[in-house]
């Protein structure tokens, strides 16, 4: 396995832009890029819930820019990125939950589509040598639910409008790569594209409407039962930690000087067979939190989500140096602990967030 490179050496003091940074991935990377000396920029709309992780970081203080506008606006994105000067872009902005996708498809599709075209459009006319990493999803697979871990050779596709959004901007990098950012010619235009591909995510901080996690610490507080719509359903779930340093770890190889290798798609998941169940990740959560309870409410005229999904991190891990960290019971742990000191008021959000980045920095890959 190759060494994998000094994320804080090679990013401090960089120019950063992160798009959707209000989101629940972006709160977490704005603090960590911060914490090792990035100058962070941001560009997304306000913070899509009450209370939210952005808020609670105080998160503006952390930035250099902080510009609240939507990412299919072209004109102020580009103006974004000029004032900016980024050497390195990562693109989480997008609508991010498959029942969401349902009741609002056409939104879906132009956020995540239009979105990304966007900003790849504003890299190619603001004409500045950079590093981009365009965060899609491990659901741009098509999937045919056999349990076999997806690798990124695998053809896309989606059974459901987010899925199918997610697929489609995996095709629309495919075409800016080729057509415009060539890595063969990168000497040329200086632009090193990649898309990242990630499990699901758990952790403190993530307050995402129909999101799991989100519903399990909102149920006991209300003395309800938690909800679960497909218990059996198996998940990549990894910790937020997890995926965001697979985008760090990616950027710092496409802005050294073997950049061109690694322009193209790359799964940023658990280790293999390390996933589990929804009621799996939930009964552990709730022992963890103390109390609680969750009821089946699984109907067999319920809208459409993959039964089995796994990916293949092989490729990360023997060609990008990068590696899991945390196995899935560290995953849910460090997240019960996380919400439980918050609640209660033991500590406030950045100190909790910055406890687990110190925490994840050490660790070394499982033992198992």
């Amino acid at each position: 396995m190759p060494p994998s490179p000094s994320v804080t050496g090679l990013l401090a003091s960089r120019s950063v832009i992160l798009t959707g940074h209000t989101g629940f991935k972006g709160p977490w990377l704005t603090l960590w890029l911060s914490e090792i000396g990035a100058h962070v920029s941001g560009y997304s709309l306000p913070p899509p819930t009450d209370p939210n992780l952005f808020d609670a970081l105080d998160g503006a203080a952390l930035l250099v820019r902080h510009v609240l506008a939507d990412v299919r606006d072209r004109d102020r994105l580009a103006g974004a990125m000029d004032e900016a000067a980024p050497e390195v872009i990562v693109h989480l902005a997008a609508r991010t939950t498959v029942r969401q996708s349902y009741t609002e498809p056409v939104e879906t599709l132009s956020t995540n589509v239009l979105g990304t075209l966007q900003v790849l459009e504003a890299v190619r006319t603001v004409g500045r040598r950079c590093a981009v990493v365009v965060v899609t999803s491990d659901k741009c697979y098509h999937n045919d639910e056999s349990g076999r871990p997806l690798m990124e050779t695998d053809r896309m596709g989606g059974a459901d409008p987010y899925s199918a959004s997610k697929a489609a901007a995996e095709l629309a990098v495919d075409a800016y790569r080729a057509s415009h950012f060539p890595p063969a010619q990168l000497d040329r235009h200086g632009v090193a594209l990649a898309t990242a591909r990630a499990g699901n995510v758990i952790g403190g901080g993530d307050w995402t409407p129909d999101g799991i996690v989100a519903d399990i610490v909102r149920a006991p507080t209300r003395r309800e039962p938690v909800r679960v719509r497909n218990p059996s359903a198996i998940r990549p779930w990894q910790h937020v930690l997890e995926p965001l340093d697979g985008y760090l770890t990616l950027a710092t190889h496409l802005i050294g000087p073997r950049a061109a290798a690694f322009c193209r798609g790359w799964n940023f998941g658990p280790r293999p067979f390390g996933e589990a169940t929804v009621a799996a990740l939930v009964e552990r959560f709730l022992d963890g939190w103390g109390e609680g309870r969750w009821i089946d409410e699984s109907r067999p005229d319920q809208l459409h989500e993959a039964g089995v999904l796994r990916l293949s991190v092989d490729a990360a891990i023997n060609e990008l140096g990068w590696h899991p960290r945390w196995g899935f019971e560290e995953a849910v742990a460090r997240t019960v602990r996380w919400y439980s000191r918050y609640v209660n008021g033991l500590v406030g959000a950045r100190a909790a967030c910055v406890d687990d980045i110190a925490a994840y920095s050490l660790a070394g890959p499982p033992g198992r």
